[in-house]
């Protein structure tokens, strides 16, 4: 007994230093976005930028290497699965029926071109799902998610988050110059934003510059594809595995167990009204797990492995954000 105490003890200490980095960096993004013209950046976005910048200027220590390793894999996990208590059964029905259909068919269709497409491109198969998953779920939580069994390496996690925040922020700016050019009234405007903008903090931002009911439909309409990152990330995690044993490949892509703590939780915060003062803490507590694992990302990436890639993957990424808009807005004009 003792010696699994003592063994847990210096488990704790071997992680705690990088922790400590990987957390720092999350609060100087936090930091960050009081700056003049940063406000509209997510923290998670900042901090895999800081975290890039001090492995390549500073490098991080080696000592550090378990704690960093540590917020990338466990933390992840544990921010995914209480992301679920944003979500409810009931919002996914205000969307309506044919809002959720053209939110999957854009998902599915925009994951298979980038995919085809990635490969058409010479993209590596990892990069290529990454950057289609940030683009057709919800951006860097989705991109860190869908790694969990496509095992890509920290450089590709890092260009597909790059992609999608620069597509995503191009889509925020422009999306609310569109509305009466494309005669789109708030509803429409509204799922359009939610299912094609990539991030969450970028949908809110475009959506309710058209407006309350624009926006607050935009926010339900984007938590609804939200919602659909579970059945992706264990489709993708059932391929991988079939994958390897068609190569009889000793290695297993994991499960990913924990998007079923996801969808669990999604089904108690449907069950059981949240107080909002707790709802608040929990979206915080997430937001910032969820840094935390982007700043140790950002802490494992090497920018010269980075810029190796090319022009490539980032043609992908904005080839994917076209469809995207472009497949999204066809549906809502035909059945919307």
């Amino acid at each position: 007994m003792s010696g699994s105490g003592h063994e847990r003890g210096k488990a704790v200490l071997t992680t705690l230093p990088g922790l400590l980095l990987a957390s720092a960096v999350a609060v100087s993004a936090y930091g960050l976005r009081h700056l003049p013209g940063l406000a509209t950046f997510s923290p998670l976005i900042l901090a895999i930028v800081i975290g890039i910048a001090f492995h390549n200027l500073i490098g991080t220590p080696a000592v550090a290497k378990a704690g960093v390793v540590f917020s990338m894999r466990r933390l992840l996990r544990i921010a995914i699965i209480l992301l679920g208590l944003q979500l409810t059964i009931s919002q996914v029905i205000e969307v309506g029926g044919r809002g959720i259909g053209i939110i999957a068919a854009t998902l599915i269709a925009t994951f298979a071109f980038t995919v085809w497409m990635g490969r058409l491109l010479g993209v590596e198969r990892k990069l290529a799902q990454l950057i289609a998953a940030g683009t057709s779920i919800c951006g860097a939580s989705a991109v860190i998610a869908t790694n969990t069994v496509t095992n890509a390496s920290d450089e590709d996690v890092a260009y597909a988050v790059a992609c999608v925040t620069v597509f995503g922020s191009v889509a925020m700016f422009t999306y609310p110059l569109l509305p009466g050019l494309l005669h789109l009234d708030p509803h429409a405007f509204g799922l359009w934003s939610g299912a094609s903008i990539h991030e969450i903090a970028q949908v809110v931002a475009a959506a309710f510059q058209d407006g309350q009911k624009s926006g607050e439909f935009g926010t339900i309409a984007k938590l609804s594809r939200v919602m659909l990152l579970a059945p992706v990330v264990i489709t993708l995690g059932l391929m991988a595995r079939g994958t390897s044993k068609s190569e009889q490949s000793s290695a297993r892509p994991p499960m990913p167990w924990f998007v079923l703590g996801f969808v669990a939780l999604v089904g108690v915060n449907s069950l059981i009204t949240i107080p909002a003062e707790a709802k608040m803490w929990i979206v915080a507590v997430t937001t910032f797990l969820l840094t935390i694992a982007l700043a140790a990302m950002g802490l494992e990436t090497d920018i010269r492995k980075l810029l190796a890639k090319g022009v490539r993957p980032a043609l992908l990424g904005a080839l994917a954000f076209l469809f995207i808009a472009s497949f999204s807005l066809g549906l809502i004009k035909l059945i919307g």
